[in-house]
């Protein structure tokens, strides 16, 4: 039947114009039909592509149109929460415009049509401009939208028949002939018998047959949600493929942590940060599941022989190393917390990068940018030069002990001391291309972060923190200091504007890791203000003008703010 015979059918039925429901039960419509797409998109994305569900392709695409400033408020206003954030603010959108279709649905039928279709095309169309996009990325929006917009006409049609059903009779007619005595009775018990019994009056709403019909899609569509997040993890086997790895022992160990390495300070950060407090910052709304029993590291492109390696072939190397380094974000506000330290495992990436054929510009060779490409799409450019100097840089296969958590790049990313994070630190690593930075630009570059970027020179209070009250005497004022591949030399403190005091280093790990220091202030009643800088070994002092994150790096000194009883 038609929506316009349908609108004939209840005017006929009723006598008169039906009346409608009311706009809450077509906000709820759309609402459910929503729901509806969603869940059928799990499903479906399970099944060929988990990235392209609508609420994860829609807030990637958000991610990737956010002018700077704005993410770099996000970040230091919400720090890891900008991403459940984001989800929860584009299902809130989705929500009110979807209910806004319903209610307009119940006049115009052509409007919940319309509005299916059109965000069934945004979904898409964010789904298939991701830079791992394929074909089958589109499938997972366009069962959705199809699913969304069968059931939002059936739920309209069921709400507006509803409303206009009839007293009596079978599918909303009065046979000819029936017995109208029952209606006309002045017997009040009779006519109480005949109420119970009658079916709703002309314009009455049929909440049974309305409800039966809602809740029953809302529970499927939350069923197929649910089952179609579980079946992609499962399917994965993320979880199960990470849990029966055993590291073997690298053949370079690190040395024990010298005595003295870490200082006895309350409220001191570690100096190895356990994994689950470890910062994450990157732009994957759905954390990337791998089974590392199908992971394979592409290595390729200008002056190299195309090199493949699986994840056996990486725990089966004689050369695997263990190494401290202290990772930082290009983000980090002065004083931040996006820097963190551990302990690494991994295979030295010269080592594979020379077994492909390439050489360091430096000798001759023809490009200066590798580019690693990410499961999600993301690209990070690293220059050669820096991956082949020398230094510890890895393909990390482990982090403190124990496989990579999925959250920060299992099965294999990249760790390079000296460089901050976006220039380096690739997670769910698949593809290293070696080509130049004039002929590619990296994901971060045209979006206004410098193409190369050594981590500066930074210093932290961590206790007393900012607003903290302490009583007058001996305080301790205590951090953390880090100038990675270079080395902290020295850590000073200056209360309010009186002179710079040196602070008390832990021992040095080594120069890719950050190093404790303190200082015993005898602290006098008053509002103070407290100021660090560190001076690395090459005899740079850590740069005090103020400066933001972008382009290469925030400088500026940490200081807190104490009031002192």
């Amino acid at each position: 039947m038609s929506d316009h015979q349908t609108t004939s059918a209840e005017e006929s039925a009723a006598g008169q114009p039906p009346r409608r429901p009311r706009p809450r039960v077509g906000a709820l419509c759309g609402l459910i039909a929503a729901g509806a797409a969603l869940g059928t998109a799990e499903i479906v994305g399970a099944f060929v592509r988990p990235a392209a569900t609508p609420l994860i392709a829609v807030g990637q695409a958000v991610i990737d149109l956010t002018p700077q400033a704005l993410r770099e408020f996000a970040i230091a206003a919400v720090g890891e929460a900008d991403r459940p954030l984001l989800v929860a603010g584009t299902a809130v959108l989705l929500a009110l415009f979807t209910a806004a279709i319903g209610v307009g649905s119940l006049r115009r039928p052509w409007v919940g049509d319309a509005g299916i279709a059109a965000l069934a095309a945004i979904a898409m169309a964010a789904a298939l401009t991701r830079p791992e996009a394929d074909a089958l990325y589109a499938l997972p929006s366009v069962a959705g939208g199809a699913v969304a917009l069968a059931l939002l006409r059936l739920l309209v049609r069921t709400a507006r028949l509803s409303a206009a059903a009839p007293a009596s009779g079978e599918g909303g007619e009065n046979p000819a002939g029936a017995d109208t005595s029952a209606a006309e009775s002045t017997d009040p018990s009779e006519a109480s018998s005949n109420a119970a019994g009658a079916r709703p009056a002309a314009g009455a709403f049929d909440r049974r047959r309305f409800v039966l019909l809602a809740g029953g899609a809302a529970l499927a569509s939350a069923g197929a949600g649910a089952a179609g997040r579980w079946w992609a993890t499962a399917q994965a086997g993320v979880e199960a493929s990470r849990e029966a790895i055993r590291l073997p022992r690298p053949a370079s160990p690190a040395p024990p942590l010298p005595d003295g390495a870490e200082l006895d300070v309350d409220g001191l950060s570690s100096f190895f940060t356990p994994n689950g407090d470890f910062y994450r910052v990157d732009t994957a709304l759905s954390v990337p599941r791998i089974d590392a029993t199908r992971w394979r590291l592409r290595i390729h492109g200008r002056g190299a022989s195309e090199r493949e390696y699986t994840y056996a072939d990486l725990l089966e190397r004689s050369d695997l190393i263990e190494r401290d380094v202290t990772l930082a974000c290009v983000s980090n506000r002065v004083g931040g917390s996006y820097v963190g330290n551990a302990r690494w495992i991994g295979v030295p990436l010269a080592a594979l990068l020379r077994e492909a054929g390439v050489r360091p510009p430096g000798e001759g060779g023809p490009a200066d940018q590798l580019v690693s490409r990410s499961s999600d799409g993301m690209t990070i450019g690293t220059p050669v030069e820096a991956l082949m100097d020398g230094r510890d840089a890895l393909l990390a296969v482990g982090m403190n002990g124990k496989p990579l958590p999925a959250e920060h790049g299992f099965p294999a990313r990249v760790v390079v001391p000296g460089l901050y994070g976006y220039v380096s630190a690739c997670k769910w690593v698949e593809e290293m291309e070696l080509t130049t930075f004039d002929a590619f630009d990296a994901y971060w570059v045209p979006r206004g972060w410098a193409e190369q970027a050594p981590i500066k020179t930074q210093s932290r209070i961590d206790t007393p923190g900012t607003g903290a009250q302490v009583s007058a005497g001996t305080v301790p004022i205590a951090g953390v200091a880090w100038a990675q591949h270079v080395g902290v030399e020295a850590v000073e403190v200056r209360i309010d504007d009186g002179p710079w005091r040196s602070a008390r280093l832990a021992a040095e790990d080594t120069a890719d890791t950050w190093r404790q220091w303190v200082l015993e202030w005898d602290a006098e009643p008053g509002e103070h203000r407290i100021t660090v800088r560190a001076t690395d070994e090459s005899g740079a002092t850590q740069v005090a003008e103020e400066s933001p994150p972008a382009p290469d790096g925030a400088t500026g000194h940490h200081t807190v703010d104490v009031t002192v009883s």
